[in-house]
């Protein structure tokens, strides 16, 4: 069960909380104020924590500023108040998202298991590739560089040689934009290009065609126009 911290001195709202996450069979420690969270953060090994800003004392953002000294989990803020500079503040202080009161119990529960997904996913790739250093890891696609062996969603990906090294080559690169030109020279060395040439974007075509993925809406290669494709971090 994961662990869920729930911050707030309104006894009625934390124990609202608490009802619809235990509803979905999450493990929440409720606290009243923000020396009985420290408390906790301190001895429990928590998955997620859901803190008021307005907190008498050490507010919500002051505490999410504790939890980020020691841990990663995701923070998710409330606040009755809908102003931006609240929210840029707890965003800059490391929350991961944000809600204003009154918010509706349901909402609240699918964003902490948003949240949760995100977080899981994150933490597994971290150490798939630290276990071997052969491995690249995005969301669902793991790929072994020294087996050129690759799977989507924990099933086999046919590629041939050269989708695989497009594909390595962005997930290398992760983050970055890297032009068609780049792609081209990297795999093929010193062959000729010129920009009418459309290798790339054919093979990128069919990379997307195998992996299902979206050009509108793209899950793993995203499409820069006029400067060459990246895979987000």
């Amino acid at each position: 069960m994961d662990k869920i911290l729930v911050v707030d001195d309104e006894k009625e709202i934390a124990d609202l909380e608490a009802f619809y996450l235990e509803s979905e069979n999450f493990d929440v420690t409720v606290c009243y104020s923000s020396k009985e969270a420290l408390e906790q953060i301190e001895m429990v090994d928590f998955d997620l924590a859901i803190l008021d800003v307005m907190l008498p004392g050490i507010d919500g953002l002051e505490l999410c500023k504790e939890i980020r000294k020691a841990h990663n989990y995701p923070v998710i803020m409330l606040t009755a108040k809908d102003e931006e500079i609240d929210k840029i503040r707890g965003l800059m202080l490391g929350a991961d998202d944000y809600m204003t009161k009154p918010f509706r119990p349901l909402e609240l529960v699918a964003r902490v298991k948003a949240q949760l997904r995100r977080y899981k996913r994150y933490n597994q790739s971290q150490v798939l590739e630290e276990s071997d250093p052969h491995l690249l890891v995005h969301g669902g696609l793991v790929m072994n560089i020294k087996t050129h062996e690759c799977q989507l969603d924990e099933k086999p990906l046919v590629l041939t040689p050269t989708e695989f090294s497009i594909l390595k080559i962005l997930c290398q690169r992760k983050g970055e934009v890297v032009s068609s030109e780049e792609l081209f020279h990297e795999i093929w060395q010193d062959e000729y290009y010129s920009k009418s040439n459309n290798t790339i974007t054919v093979h990128i075509r069919h990379l997307r065609e195998k992996m299902n993925d979206s050009v509108e809406h793209p899950k793993y290669i995203k499409t820069i126009w006029g400067v060459g494709y990246k895979i987000e971090n």
